[in-house]
């Protein structure tokens, strides 16, 4: 049995597949950013996980959040499930936590939350401001990116299996309730990668669910790949070798 971080655990696709992933014998460290908001997933988790707090957007409470994670043993698997949709913090909560995350949490198999909005994003890092004090990209560009973090990580770390995923338009706090696809699958697709049992999961790609997808071509361009991962080395201080 695996022992899975999923962030943004709290409610939506991450309490979904916390879950799912503790129905299927799993042990899970559920990421939330406060305790006060925790009561469903400690219900759902039992003795069989640990629920830890942070901020995504305070890169100290990221590196704690490290941390405890790698001191409690580390884990098999990681879901960068959590995310924000507008805003100032757009690039630190979706872009820089997932490296930063990646950089100090070992895993043998990470799965990166995408969208299906990321082919509209602009593969551009020119004037980019890492730390949030000004909103200088969209959340389209933040999926394009991460994305391309996904596809680049198992060149940095051979063994690694790093994949992508677009869980559909689905009804959480950010799709809204009136969004037409279907949850459940939306977080089947994170699960499966993420408990690795299945021989088609062993590869790095961009999935929806289930189902292997291409995503915009920059993902796949590794001298972006590489530029993207240079410039979250230099803000952060951490390599991903």
């Amino acid at each position: 049995m695996a022992r899975v971080l999923v962030t943004g655990a709290g409610s939506g696709l991450g309490f979904g597949a916390a879950r799912e992933l503790v129905e299927d014998g799993h042990t899970v460290v559920g990421h939330v950013r406060s305790l006060d908001r925790a009561d469903d997933l400690r219900a759902v988790l039992g003795d069989r996980g640990s629920i830890l707090a942070a901020e995504l957007a305070d890169d100290e409470q990221v590196r704690a959040l490290a941390e405890k994670v790698r001191s409690a043993g580390g884990v098999d698997a990681v879901i960068h499930n959590a995310g924000v949709v507008d805003g100032r913090d757009l690039l630190p909560v979706n872009v820089v936590a997932p490296y930063v995350l990646t950089a100090l949490v070992p895993a043998e198999r990470v799965v990166f939350l995408s969208s299906g909005m990321h082919r509209g994003g602009h593969p551009r890092l020119d004037g980019l401001d890492w730390s949030g004090e000004r909103r200088t990209a969209t959340y389209s560009d933040t999926k394009l990116m991460v994305t391309a973090l996904a596809a680049a990580l198992p060149r940095y770390r051979p063994g690694v299996f790093s994949n992508a995923v677009d869980p559909g338009w689905v009804p959480t706090r950010m799709g809204g309730a009136h969004a037409p696809d279907d949850l459940e699958l939306g977080h089947r697709t994170q699960v499966w990668l993420a408990e690795g049992e299945d021989p088609a999961t062993r590869t790095s790609a961009y999935w929806h669910h289930q189902r292997p997808q291409r995503p915009h071509p920059a993902a796949l361009d590794e001298a972006f790949q590489d530029r993207l991962v240079d410039a979250l080395a230099q803000h952060t201080g951490l390599s991903l070798r």
